[in-house]
């Protein structure tokens, strides 16, 4: 029979067994991947690993019910739900709970947040997250004495310092790996990091620094147009040598070149920044359309997608505006970006302009749903939200679909482009990160640049120009903050901090 009335102290150790048995299978598996498990080492490790959240959690949840026991009851009650969920994405798509990912959590919007939508979410929550908030909800918690719980958390306290102190040697393998270990500690890897993520957040809401004034060098005609792609690595692109035939539009296009290209980050709101700022530098500087715009060049910025840095400029037209311009099939894909858009350019009244496209078309998990039903020409694909459920044929060639539809999109714009005789134009596409399809075990993107392998690091940087009137670098790898120079040295901006060995183009 269920005994409801628990003193705090065992009602404490319970939840945290709870805890540690329920939500850090991944956790032991990582270590057990990394670490001679066999070993004494390995074994010392492991247990170590064990003790140390099971009383250290024990020490914190017997704190928090000591002081506010309704307040802490939510709050653990909360956690349990939030540790179900996290699993899950952990399982299914191999993610780390690090500030990284908590970005891409807090920057998801409802479209996006709902295609990971499936009934083994609902079972995961159900089965990790409900029936144990009912347990911890039945229960009577027993109030100790101070005195009592002063011995208590101090013992635990001792243990903990004496253990760490004993098998310190243990520590060397825990601090090498902690990025990883700390990401899949619950529930501290989404408390700390969202913590983490709202101090960064605040360090980058600061007031832009801004650039050093810029001229215009000559009165030539020119538009540059920098597209934004999302999660596009190179690996399948067919221009990079992929053996499926992926750009078979852009592969026909004379004056279009494909350099071999890294991302400095791999998830969205970092990627984009690093395209648009003219340096890493840890500072947060003001960015190319809000730079050139406020330097007398026409900015417009068109978007499916979210994500980006603050952009300053007075022609920012999201998917809803850009729905009053569409009509067609189109329209609900990334070929909205593109309706009325050489009229929109043709109205300019300047010299310079720069347009900035920020696509959606290879985002996962649903990437079937990415592009229109007649650019399905690899088939079978995977139309099921949990990756690891289809086959690797099916993944790939969902995701390969998106690449044609990429392709289609480009050589479109392109066409747009060369009937604007009037003006001298380039076209710069970069992906602001790869993506993992099942390599590893791992899904989409998202692991911290640190560790991340190199399909989410690794992607295409196109580049198409109208003319010869410039010519490119014979580059071997360029990286995103070769954008920002590269149109600085297009469209004639003479900066103070234009760098010449950033750009992609001769002098």
């Amino acid at each position: 029979m269920f005994k409801n009335n628990i003193k705090v102290s065992y009602v404490s150790l319970i939840i945290s067994c709870v805890n540690l048995v329920l939500y850090h299978l991944p956790l032991f598996q990582f270590a057990t991947d990394n670490l001679d498990y066999k070993s004494w080492d390995g074994i010392l490790t492991l247990a170590s690993l064990v003790i140390i959240l099971l009383v250290l959690n024990a020490l914190i949840f017997y704190i928090i019910l000591f002081i506010a026991p309704f307040i802490g009851r939510v709050l653990l009650i909360l956690s349990l739900n939030i540790n179900a969920i996290a699993v899950y994405f952990i399982f299914t798509y191999g993610v780390i709970i690090d500030k990284t990912m908590i970005g891409n959590v807090l920057n998801t919007n409802y479209e996006e947040s709902s295609s990971f939508f499936s009934f083994s979410l609902i079972l995961y929550l159900i089965l990790l997250g409900v029936i144990p908030s009912i347990l911890i909800f039945k229960i009577k918690i027993v109030k100790v004495k101070i005195k009592t719980f002063l011995v208590h958390s101090g013992s635990a306290l001792l243990f903990v310092l004496i253990f760490i102190y004993i098998n310190s040697s243990s520590w060397l393998w825990i601090d090498k790996n902690s990025k990883a270990l700390g990401g899949l500690v619950m529930p501290w890897s989404y408390i700390v990091n969202t913590t983490r993520f709202y101090m960064h957040k605040n360090e980058e809401n600061k007031q832009q620094i801004l650039l050093p004034d810029a001229t215009i060098g000559n009165d030539k005609k020119s538009i540059a147009v920098l597209v934004i792609g999302e999660s596009a690595r190179s690996n399948n692109f067919s221009l990079y040598g992929y053996g499926k035939e992926t750009n078979p539009l852009l592969s026909k296009i004379e004056s279009v070149y494909s350099y071999k290209a890294e991302s400095c980050a791999t998830y969205t709101t970092a990627g984009v920044q690093c395209i648009l700022e003219h340096k890493d530098g840890g500072e947060s500087y003001e960015t190319l359309p809000n730079y050139l715009f406020r330097n007398d060049v026409e900015v417009i910025w068109r978007t499916t997608n979210w994500g980006e840095p603050a952009v300053k400029i007075n022609n920012y037209q999201g998917r809803a505006a850009l729905e009053k311009l569409c009509e067609g099939e189109g329209c609900g894909y990334d070929e909205i970006l593109l309706s009325g858009l050489r009229a929109q350019l043709l109205e300019s009244k300047k010299d310079k302009i720069l347009l900035v496209l920020h696509t959606s078309t290879s985002h996962g998990p649903t990437y079937y749903k990415k592009y229109p039903p007649k650019f399905n020409k690899f088939t079978p694909v995977c139309e099921n939200v949990e990756l690891g459920k289809c086959t690797q044929e099916e993944l790939i060639n969902a995701y390969d679909n998106t690449i044609v539809y990429t392709d289609f999109i480009l050589s479109s714009l392109i066409g747009e482009l060369k009937s604007l005789e009037e003006y001298n134009s380039t076209m710069i596409y970069v992906s602001d990160h790869g993506e993992s399809l099942g390599e590893k075990n791992l899904y989409m993107h998202g692991i911290p640049a640190s560790i991340a392998p190199k399909e989410q690091l690794e992607i295409p940087f196109i580049v198409w120009l109208s003319d010869d009137t410039k010519t490119l670098k014979n580059n071997e790898v360029l990286y995103q903050h070769n954008v920002f120079h590269s149109i600085l040295d297009f469209l004639a901006i003479e900066s103070p901090i234009y760098d010449e060995n950033m750009s992609i183009f001769k002098k």
